[in-house]
């Protein structure tokens, strides 16, 4: 691992600015190899050197992958001053960059990348990538007979915007009833809206699926857990053959 500043170190892994750091290194709390260091910007090895606040060792992590189970009444985002965000619920990260990757409304449940690998999150998210996001939605009101083909056309939404071709199951039939949607884009409440104009309304979504990244059955809303190493690896595949696709 590449050398770095020791307070560029510690303000990625959440310790605080760097001008906070370069006082905490004046008065002797940071120390480097059990030696104190006063000096905030020296160079550091963080594989190499061990590092630590008020006698806390500070581990470093470059990037960091959590799959949450979002809850309702929390918002996507990574601050807020009326709601709780979703990085507020991730309690043992190291890193103080993290964001969430994509949104899901703040009545929407269900899985929610949290990450600080910039380059990831823009090959989940690029409008050209097109990658697949599972909702299972209850729904109220009449599904029309044609509801499966209008979707798979594309549904003309309220402000006349066309979305791409969707892919409908109805799971059952009732008041409300149960339905799967697949769908490759992520436009500002895309589920809700493309109901709508159907002449239905949505009152129960969760996100179930990401590209190959699935929700985890034993997450419970405000649960999570950091990826697995084949997670991570199956997430950058797809994006590096969606970019292979988008050269030819």
């Amino acid at each position: 691992m590449k050398e770095i500043r020791l307070d560029k170190y510690l303000t990625e892994m959440g310790e605080g600015t760097r001008s906070q750091i370069k006082e905490m290194a004046r008065k002797g709390r940071i120390t480097v190899d059990g030696i104190p260091e006063k000096k905030s910007e020296r160079k550091i090895i963080p594989d190499q050197n061990t590092i630590a606040v008020d006698g806390r060792n500070i581990s470093y992590a470059e990037f960091e992958y959590y799959m949450l189970c979002k809850p309702q009444g929390v918002v996507s985002a990574t601050e807020d001053n009326r709601y709780q965000t979703v990085i507020d619920l991730i309690a043992d990260r190291k890193r103080g960059d993290l964001f969430p990757v994509g949104r899901l409304d703040i009545d929407t449940e269900g899985l929610l990348l949290i990450t600080n690998d910039g380059d990831l999150a823009h090959q989940l998210l690029s409008p050209k990538k097109h990658v697949d996001k599972v909702y299972y939605a209850k729904i109220e009101g009449e599904i029309p007979a044609d509801a499966k083909k209008r979707m798979e056309e594309g549904v003309v939404l309220e402000n006349g915007i066309l979305t791409m071709p969707a892919c409908l199951e109805i799971l059952e039939y009732g008041n409300p009833s149960s339905i799967l949607l697949t769908i490759r884009e992520g436009k500002f409440h895309q589920v809700k809206r493309m109901f709508e104009a159907l002449g239905c309304s949505v009152v129960y979504l969760k996100r179930l699926s990401m590209g190959s990244l699935k929700l985890d059955e034993n997450l419970q809303p405000g649960d999570y857990r950091p990826l697995t190493a084949e997670e991570v690896d199956l997430l950058k595949r797809h994006g590096k053959e969606e970019k292979t696709k988008d050269a030819q």
